[in-house]
């Protein structure tokens, strides 16, 4: 007989622990103790299933079978069984004798599925089977009665310790995935952990979180301890423990967090369109209101600039450009050059254009190393090329910028 108020203490208290369904943890649990009957009483082949009765603490076993017919087992090995592993065979007759030589079959040749051997221990056929229940199908699972038993010997109960740790450590997991799915493109706080290799680990509570070396930020120095928001880029299923992959440099951080900083983004008044980003240095984002009357640029920035200093001073100061959106190439384009003053914009139909510049605003427009005009091409998706409006002909150092790809706010 079971404690049944230590079991059900212990359920709760793993279930709010480890945040999990107290089912899950009672399935557990029983196929802990179906693992130690089979270890102790039953048969290395059979499928044992065990059910704890909390009212009685009384504890059942089945034995189960699945239903099968001669089109779905083989009752006999075959006659090749003796080869080596993987070494199916074929037999022919050699040429002018009548002697038999095994002939290995190639990959290339088409080789039927071999079904699964009869097993009596797991298998029933279903003319048995329809004698104890004339309702039963192909392929359903059939329960029969095992004699109780509630003392397993020492193997036993280390087989059942496994088998309830194994199952909670499944259990876990698969509640984090589902947890951390649901953050995925979301912004989450964390502690900062350790290092290893360049790569930043994250304690997010339940999970540790990985930022490699190229999701930080460059020159963002990091200490453990630190509590920092990151972005969720993933989370990895294959590995044993649910990898959460975190950024702090993907374009998209920069998105959420004007989310959470201009209450017009949130409710849709204002989109973020598209948006450029070197992390650690430099920013362009284009915003377009769907609202007439809302200003997009003067809602982002906020009074006296405390949204867009918000989003910086998480970034580490890094700069931010905030342009008006336009379905006018010319105009985006202008607009997307800014500080620059642009006198006017040529385009072409291979989405390429020249924007002309006022002598003394050329190194704006072009920015240091070219910062400013690469940037501009990535927001607006253009090839863009700097001219001077005193020498258009002459091509500017740095001045010529192309767009490998616009990342736009809901990509």
């Amino acid at each position: 007989m079971f404690n049944l108020k230590e079991i059900k203490k212990a359920v709760e208290q793993i279930a709010q622990e480890k945040s999990l369904d107290p089912a899950q943890i009672m399935e557990a649990i029983e196929s802990s103790i179906a693992a130690a009957y089979k270890k102790e009483y039953g048969k290395r082949t059979e499928i044992i299933k065990a059910e704890l009765d909390f009212k009685s603490g009384d504890l059942k076993f089945w034995q189960v079978k699945t239903v099968v017919d001669k089109t779905t087992v083989r009752e006999e090995e075959p006659a090749d069984a003796d080869l080596p592993a993987g070494a199916l065979a074929k037999e022919g007759a050699m040429a002018g004798e009548g002697e038999k030589t095994i002939t290995p079959i190639t990959s290339e040749e088409n080789v039927e599925d071999v079904l699964p051997r009869y097993n009596e221990d797991r298998h029933i056929f279903i003319k048995e089977a329809k004698k104890i229940n004339s309702k039963v199908k192909l392929g359903d699972e059939m329960e029969f009665p095992l004699e109780s038993h509630d003392d397993f010997g020492r193997i036993a109960a280390q087989t059942a310790k496994q088998v309830v740790l194994q199952k909670l450590r499944e259990a876990e997991r698969g509640s984090v995935i589902k947890e951390f799915q649901s953050k995925v493109d979301e912004i989450i706080s964390g502690v900062i952990q350790r290092f290893d290799r360049g790569n930043v680990f994250i304690d997010l509570g339940r999970v540790t979180g990985i930022m490699f070396p190229n999701e930080a930020i460059p020159g963002e120095h990091y200490n453990s301890g630190d509590r920092m928001r990151f972005y969720v880029v993933a989370v990895q299923e294959e590995s044993k423990i649910p990898g959460i992959i975190l950024s702090r440099a993907h374009p998209k951080f920069v998105h959420k967090l004007f989310q959470i900083e201009v209450p017009e983004i949130n409710d849709g008044t204002v989109e973020i369109k598209s948006i450029a980003r070197e992390p650690g240095s430099r920013t362009k984002i284009a915003v377009a209101s769907k609202t007439e009357g809302i200003d997009p640029v003067g809602s982002c920035v906020g009074q006296r600039g405390t949204r867009v200093m918000a989003v910086s001073n998480e970034l580490g100061q890094e700069k931010i450009d905030i342009i008006e959106w336009s379905d006018d190439a010319k105009k985006f384009i202008t607009n997307s050059l800014s500080p620059a003053k642009v006198t006017s914009v040529e385009i072409s139909d291979r989405r390429e254009a020249k924007a002309f510049i006022p002598e003394d605003q050329l190194s704006l427009a072009i920015g240091k190393n070219g910062q400013n005009v690469r940037l501009a091409a990535k927001l607006t998706g253009w090839k863009i090329d700097i001219r001077s409006q005193a020498k258009p002909e002459e091509v500017q150092e740095g001045g010529v910028a192309t767009a490998p790809e616009t990342i736009g706010a809901d990509e």
